[in-house]
């Protein structure tokens, strides 16, 4: 038997967003002392992480060296994948210098890089373990690329981690997305994915499954987040697989951390905005696009090569790594 626990886009950072109307720091180093506890308690082989375990690449070493401490509580390895949140401009090549990339260097987690293939064995079994982490066409190139890996180590059950958006429901047009149930493939049994904060109910088919608990952290306002309760994921590999989710007990109801007022103003303003857009949409003058966005649509005009485009934002990120990483709160 094997067990493993799964948490995902914990979006660790030194101060509180907007959004919120607590102490997020707090909150969040007691939700993670609560997951350490129930590592404990379920008496887990390892943990895996989604990605997004830093809000931002270059996040302060004060804030870091605390939460670091918190991880080092465990005493089971903490596998993770690289969230968009992790790296510098969308780049994953950057890791290496990040703060995730200081830990993976320092051994307090072990981060996971494409291709690698990691054995984790149990008690008369084994899994292979795999991960995919944020990168520039995902979701928008063919999904079996990143969401399926072959059993090249002979175990016995096949884990698949994806930071990448899946959906169990069609998300508005222009966001890049993967409907979950297109990806069932014969050789990962288990798929678990982040990025996709709301999360939603364990999939199962034929004895295999796709799983994304939610975000552990809620850093912004959307109404989902207001009813949404954050939760881990027990896996159980025995002669077959079984998935529990577990609710974190310290979390606070959304609705008495997360700010109202600033949700209405951000609607209003929101619908504003839409419209004000939609006039020159209607115009054909105008097209929302962020600077990633730009860059691919201009390769695509010119039929630039995917290798010229990757170069491009390979500099952006360069650029947004010595002006200071600047990004959204959540993706």
């Amino acid at each position: 038997m094997l067990r493993l626990l799964y948490v995902t886009d914990t979006h660790i950072r030194g101060t509180t967003p907007r959004s919120r109307t607590d102490d997020f720091v707090d909150a969040l180093r007691k939700k993670l002392n609560e997951v350490v506890d129930i590592a404990e308690r379920e008496k887990v082989d390892a943990v895996l992480h989604g990605g997004d375990l830093f809000d931002r690449p270059d996040l302060s070493p004060a804030v870091v060296r605390d939460f670091a401490r918190l991880l080092r509580r465990l005493k089971v390895p903490i596998y993770v994948v690289a969230g968009n949140h992790d790296v510098f401009g969308h780049n994953p090549d950057t890791v290496d210098r990040t703060m995730l990339g200081l830990l993976d260097a320092f051994g307090t987690v072990r981060l996971i890089r494409p291709g690698e293939k990691i054995l984790l064995e149990g008690v008369g079994l084994t899994v292979q373990l795999t991960g995919q982490p944020f990168h520039y066409d995902l979701d928008k190139r063919e999904p079996m690329l990143d969401y399926s890996v072959h059993n090249e180590l002979g175990a016995d059950y096949c884990v698949h981690m994806v930071h990448g958006m899946v959906v169990d429901r069609p998300l508005p047009p222009g966001v890049p997305c993967t409907m979950a149930d297109s990806l069932w493939s014969k050789d990962v049994d288990v798929l678990l994915t982040g990025h996709y904060h709301a999360g939603f109910p364990v999939k199962h088919r034929k004895g295999r499954y796709i799983v994304n608990p939610g975000a552990l952290s809620r850093i912004n306002n959307h109404p989902s987040e207001m009813k949404r309760h954050p939760q881990v994921a027990i896996l159980d590999f025995d002669k077959e697989i079984s998935v529990r989710l577990i609710r974190i007990q310290c979390a606070a109801p959304g609705d008495s951390v997360l700010d109202r007022s600033y949700l209405e103003k951000a609607a209003y303003r929101e619908e504003k905005m839409n419209a004000f857009v939609q006039v020159l949409r209607d115009d054909r003058e105008f097209r929302a696009l962020n600077i990633r966005e730009v860059v691919e649509e201009i390769a695509g005009l010119e039929k630039v090569e995917d290798e010229v485009k990757h170069e491009a934002l390979r500099r952006i990120a360069l650029v947004q790594e010595e002006m200071g990483w600047k990004g959204g709160e959540n993706e």
